[in-house]
């Protein structure tokens, strides 16, 4: 289970020789509060670094019979970036293809394509379709978010709100990281600490999710046309 705000802190604070405190978020000490927002750049840093599989998430929306679908802060809160071929029209189970450039999506609406496949285009932190799809239709798509941290009231954000906030990244990394920013912060020598961050994170970034198996001759678990008999007592 992750360590919250609070837990992080007091244990970066042992580690580097001040008090410990009862409370993080909402005090008035000048350490504290230059800890809470390093151990936040930490965790911004961290989100932009790698696609963690706990920031993947998914959304999804109903079409409306125009070119502007909506905005991605209404379909998907903490957008960061959407995770390509992802996008779906689960009522027509066919793929909406994208995202369009600006030169073919100017050609598409010049030559006033019309279909059948839709075509999509992010624009002004806004989903654009085109050709404009039918009303009603349920369509839906990955994305990486950029809230690193899950609230105690059940939602998510960038930044610390309670000390019970919990990170959806590795609490471990969070805290080396908190520790080496806070000393470089300082100007004290941090060459080891950050050797020793950047250890996890690699390590880390390794194992996140499993990995698949690379093989330059093709799938490892090519699949046979057989007939399959389940186990059991015959």
């Amino acid at each position: 289970m992750a360590q919250t705000c609070l837990q992080i802190i007091q244990t970066a604070c042992r580690r580097i020789g001040i008090l410990a405190p009862n409370a993080a978020v909402g005090s008035t000490d000048p350490q504290i509060i230059q800890l809470l927002a390093i151990s936040e750049e930490e965790g911004q840093e961290l989100e932009e670094r790698y696609n963690w599989q706990g920031l993947q998430t998914e959304a999804t929306f109903t079409t409306v019979a125009a070119e502007l679908q909506g905005t991605l802060a209404t379909i998907a809160p903490g957008f960061e970036s959407i995770v390509n071929d992802t996008i779906w029209n689960r009522s027509l189970r066919r793929p909406v293809y994208g995202p369009s450039t600006q030169q073919v999506w100017q050609q598409d609406k010049a030559l006033q394509l019309n279909g059948p496949f839709n075509s999509f285009r992010i624009k002004n932190d806004q989903i654009l379709f085109y050709p404009a799809p039918a009303a009603g239709e349920s369509c839906a798509f990955e994305y990486n978010t950029k809230n690193w941290i899950t609230t105690s009231l059940g939602g998510t954000s960038e930044t610390w709100t309670n000390d019970a906030d919990t990170p959806l990244i590795d609490d471990r990394i969070v805290i080396l990281g908190t520790i080496w920013r806070w000393k470089a912060a300082k100007g004290l020598d941090y060459a080891e600490d950050f050797a020793k961050y950047e250890r996890r994170v690699v390590d880390k970034m390794a194992k996140d999710a499993g990995k698949p198996t690379l093989s330059m001759d093709g799938a490892q678990w090519e699949i046979q046309p057989a007939i399959l008999v389940p186990r059991g007592s015959w």
